[in-house]
């Protein structure tokens, strides 16, 4: 699916089983509310704290995959709702990252082992 599918689904959704999208500055907190879990799942999955009870690694992957779809939805109802076309914005994106960091990421040696 691309992005422009993927807006329109959740566009979708909202409009007939969501009844209305949140306010903007809403879905902003919100936003951060769900990075904050996914922060929260890598601090236990690779940092140093661990789970209050035992979580195997496919549950772990399980509960990441779903915080990280939380967070690109509210990103795609953001879009929506301020007239954002992801698909074009992420082209224009790469295209900039591609101009900005030509030689930058090849050319840095803490990139690279000695």
């Amino acid at each position: 699916m691309n992005f422009s599918d993927y807006q329109k689904k959740v566009d979708h959704w909202i409009q007939t089983i969501g009844v209305r999208y949140f306010a903007e500055t809403t879905n902003a907190l919100i936003l951060s509310e769900e990075v904050g879990e996914v922060s929260r799942l890598i601090s236990r999955m690779y940092g140093e704290q661990s789970f209050r009870q035992p979580v195997s690694p496919d549950e772990q992957k399980e509960m990441l995959a779903d915080e990280l779809a939380d967070v690109l939805w509210v990103v795609v109802c953001l879009a929506n709702q301020t007239g954002i076309n992801l698909e074009d914005a992420i082209h224009a994106n790469f295209n900039k990252k591609n101009q900005r960091d030509f030689s930058r990421h090849q050319d840095n040696p803490k990139l690279h082992s000695s």
